[in-house]
């Protein structure tokens, strides 16, 4: 069994089978305000314990403000997250270089109120997306090859809005790059999309940097239209969608029992390993999520 790589929260560890497959990727998913972040934090703050290196996040918010992971790391963590510019114009052989490359977090979209999805747009404003897309892809690049190239072996990408259709999402064609073109690409074919027509002279470095691909950990967290628990778990999955393709999902939502509301996480899919199936309340705390073992 390969190692597993630990969510940092114990008790949800215990019903993964000691934790998530390393070189797959995990979809946790609920409402805005269920806790999605705060367990993005803690899985890539459990990195430093586990990797001796924090994880990073990718983060796609489009519509507003980022995602806010620095205030939450600070307050839960005393964690300072140091931000990659969304503008730093990219000088490839400056990845060598810890303190520029090694970043905690990419906001890669810096506009407010911008939409997201084919069918909220013409299609001149289609074509601005696909164009400015474009012009990221090597900061983009810049930003997981150099973490990876200097330890990190976890990463969370957030901010990505709920959409009918995954082809008509600029977050999830984005993601789907990254996902394919860089999280699941051998370390030297990364660093080629990088270099271009400086690869070779940067060969003898790039090597002494080599990192296993197959041991990075992805935790997508993915906003939902659902609230309800009850309505995620029952949700069909569909062949080529985004959940059907994940190794691991997790589910967050809100319950009901009388008057009362609460929040719940449920493990709906795991391969690899048996994982316990139930539904386990929990709570959110200015150290993160704490999940009811009673």
């Amino acid at each position: 069994m390969k190692d597993r790589i630990e969510t940092g929260i114990p008790e949800l560890d215990t019903r993964l089978g000691g934790g998530l497959l390393p070189g797959t990727l995990t979809v946790v998913m609920g409402a805005t305000g269920i806790g999605k972040t705060q367990l993005g934090l803690m899985f890539a703050h459990h990195g430093l314990r586990q990797e001796n290196e924090t994880g990073i996040f990718f983060d796609l918010t489009a519509r507003g403000d980022s995602q806010n992971h620095s205030d939450y790391a600070q307050r839960m963590f005393d964690w300072k997250i140091q931000q990659q510019p969304s503008e730093q114009k990219i000088h490839a052989p400056s990845v060598w270089d810890r303190s520029d490359a090694r970043k905690d977090s990419l906001h890669l979209f810096q506009h407010r109120g911008r939409r997201v999805t084919a069918n909220d747009m013409n299609s001149d404003q289609w074509r601005e997306w696909k164009y400015e897309q474009a012009k990221k892809l090597d900061q983009t690049i810049y930003f997981f090859y150099g973490n990876f190239a200097h330890g990190v072996r976890r990463c969370v990408i957030d901010g990505i809005e709920p959409t009918e259709r995954a082809a008509d999402s600029i977050q999830l064609e984005v993601f789907e790059y990254v996902y394919h073109q860089i999280l699941h690409k051998e370390h030297d074919w990364v660093a080629r999309d990088l270099f271009r027509a400086d690869f070779r002279s940067n060969a003898d470095t790039i090597d002494q940097h080599q990192y296993d691909h197959r041991k990075i950990a992805c935790l997508l967290l993915y906003t939902s239209h659902e609230v309800m628990l009850d309505d995620l778990i029952s949700r069909p999955i569909e062949s080529g969608d985004l959940l059907s393709n994940a190794n691991t999902i997790i589910l967050m939502g809100k319950t009901r029992e009388g008057n009362k509301m609460g929040r719940a996480l449920h493990v709906a899919k795991h391969r690899g390993s048996v994982c316990d199936e139930s539904i386990v309340p929990y709570t959110i705390t200015d150290k993160g999520i704490v999940m009811d073992d009673a």
